[in-house]
């Protein structure tokens, strides 16, 4: 003869294991009916109630986030699907967006788009939506974009974007920071010193054939009558400003480089220094994004101030206010970023 395990009901349920489902299997009736009881619904008759409660107690069911969720009909989670969580604004998105569904007791999901192809891609999204609840789609690359325009109809959605060419159409909820109007002030700055020119060391455009900071740096320019250099493609990170920079240091004409973020800049100032070119007294350097280091280099980086941990809390709470019902649906941009002026930008050699 076997002993008997108390912590095993009849049922073969660990107590405290069971479902929801358990439950209404057990009581016979549906797994709505028993969120109804568990939340103290009046409309559930009372011999019901008592099978459902007594289910209860023989499973030693507990109430979780998930049975919450049954019983008002949504789930209190979102997924964030993105390319990559490890460069600054991506990380720094990802982080608002923790942070603002904490505080309104939301869970969050991160769905790796590992691909640009479109059959991963909906993989990806179909698994996201599986999840329940709403969806944040960071777009700033092909896989991103990709993901946005594959998320079904009637999921709710947000999207965070590059800086639109024109504005969307009501129906779009986007967010984004204002690229274009950021790289044109940097690219202003630059000029205002004297300079005759900026050379551009610019990140993949992942959206459109022209991005929103080369649209800006290129304004700059034309409104000044300055030359255009063709930009020079960088990359994302510092391996890529380096040969863009040791490719820019040979030319003794250039006196100011904008990359198109901080870690371009970092290999842009290593090779500037390899050549001997002094910072800013030969060359001056602006990047874009104020990333934690760049006010700790040698010298100290202008660049422009984005928040994009901002970006993240604001894209939760277009999304937070589409799933409780409480707010339009509205594209919005996030307020202008700043421009930070530090060490590496002067005034161009006599």
């Amino acid at each position: 003869m076997t002993g008997h395990n108390p912590g095993v009901n009849v049922t073969g349920h660990t107590r405290g294991s069971a479902s929801i489902r358990d439950v209404a299997a057990a009581a016979g009736v549906s797994y709505q009916t028993v969120s109804r009881v568990i939340n103290g619904h009046p409309s559930v008759k009372e011999s019901t109630r008592e099978r459902v409660l007594a289910a209860v107690d023989e499973l030693g069911f507990r109430r979780n986030a998930t049975a919450l969720a049954l019983a008002r009909g949504r789930s209190r989670a979102v997924t964030v699907l993105t390319a990559n969580t490890t460069h600054y604004g991506y990380a720094s998105i990802l982080q608002g967006v923790e942070e603002a569904a904490r505080a309104a007791a939301y869970s969050v999901g991160v769905g790796v788009l590992e691909s640009a192809d479109e059959a991963a891609v909906t993989v990806e999204v179909q698994r996201a939506a599986d999840a329940g609840g709403g969806l944040i789609v960071i777009a700033y690359d092909p896989a991103g974009v990709r993901a946005l325009e594959a998320v079904p109809a009637g999921l709710p959605v947000v999207g965070v974007v590059e800086t639109p060419a024109s504005a969307p159409t009501g129906d779009r909820p986007w967010v984004w920071t204002d690229d274009r109007e950021a790289a044109y002030e940097v690219t202003r700055h630059l000029l205002s010193l004297g300079h005759r020119t900026v050379h551009y060391v610019a990140i993949p455009s992942n959206t459109r054939r022209t991005s929103a900071r080369t649209g800006g740096w290129r304004r700059a320019l034309k409104e000044a009558d300055a030359p255009e250099p063709p930009p020079v493609q960088g990359g994302w990170g510092p391996t890529g400003g380096h040969a863009a920079g040791r490719e820019l240091a040979r030319d003794p004409s250039v006196t100011a480089i904008l990359c198109g973020n901080d870690d371009l800049a970092v290999g842009v100032l290593r090779a500037l220094h390899e050549a001997g070119r002094s910072v800013p007294g030969e060359v001056s350097v602006a990047g874009f994004d104020d990333a934690p280091h760049s006010a700790y280099l040698t010298p100290s980086l202008t660049t422009v101030r984005l928040d994009f941990t901002g970006l993240g809390r604001a894209a939760f709470a277009l999304l937070h206010g589409v799933l409780e019902g409480s707010a339009p649906i509205a594209p919005r941009p996030l307020s202008v970023p700043e421009l930070v002026v530090r060490e590496s930008t002067g005034r161009p050699p006599a």
